[in-house]
């Protein structure tokens, strides 16, 4: 399959979930919607990975690349970042921490359900 029908595939599932999000005024953003929708595309094979596998580790390979916008934007609101740093340092390391958690006993009890 071409990288470009992988690449559409890819996109037209992002296009559906933003499409949703706004039509319905859902909290959830439309991206979120999008990558749940495909996993579930490829949880009951509806489609394959091989359908949309060399463009999606490209993607997952260059990820870094991708958040470079989202950095510079934040420099643009530095003065609110710099007046609420304490409050957000906290946010970030309860986060982080909840994640890990909430990760680790996924892990348990996949590996105790094999």
């Amino acid at each position: 399959m071409t990288i470009l029908i992988q690449a559409f595939i890819i996109f037209f599932f992002s296009y559906i979930g933003t499409y949703i999000s706004t039509t319905f005024n859902l909290v959830f953003p439309g991206s979120f919607i999008g990558l749940i929708l495909m996993f579930l595309s490829l949880y009951f094979k509806i489609i394959k990975l091989k359908h949309i596998e060399t463009v999606g580790t490209w993607l997952k390979d260059n990820m870094g690349f991708l958040f470079v916008p989202l950095t510079v934007g934040l420099m643009n609101e530095f003065d609110i970042l710099k007046l609420h740093w304490f409050t957000l340092t906290i946010v970030m390391i309860l986060s982080t921490a909840i994640t890990y958690v909430f990760t680790a006993k996924i892990v348990e009890k996949v590996e105790d359900h094999e």
